[in-house]
């Protein structure tokens, strides 16, 4: 019986962690395929902290000494917490600074809400 079980978790864990392997390629897919800056971003941080999170409850079920297990926890609150922050940042930043938006993209929200920046490092010295 306590062979089974052994079993039965070694397959959880296997397919878990598959399942974020395979979000993570997606997300890694995304940033290569998709076409511009703010696209890739919302592909790299769904896919990516679904599949980073999957990668953490695998190794939560397969160690499962609490030490483990918390430590897993604590990285999923952790990741799902700052992705959608990190993600805002670097579409504000990508924005600002004039990376062109796609051209099939038919609504613009940020425009006139935030003013380009249009000096570079190299011209504030």
């Amino acid at each position: 019986m306590m062979a089974e079980m052994g079993s039965l978790r070694d397959w959880i864990t296997a397919m878990v962690l598959v399942s974020g392997g395979f979000f993570l390629f997606v997300a890694s897919l995304g940033v290569l395929r998709l076409p511009d800056v703010i696209v890739r971003m919302h592909a790299l941080t769904k896919a990516g902290a679904l599949g980073a999170g999957l990668v953490f409850v695998a190794a939560a079920v397969h160690f499962r000494d609490p030490a483990s297990v918390t430590v897993s926890l604590l990285a999923i609150v952790f990741l799902l917490s700052t992705a959608p922050v990190a993600a805002h940042a670097i579409a504000r930043a990508a924005y600002r600074l004039g990376v062109p938006l796609w051209e099939r993209t038919h609504l613009d929200e940020w425009q006139g809400k935030y003013a380009p920046m249009n000096k570079s490092a190299e011209d504030s010295d």
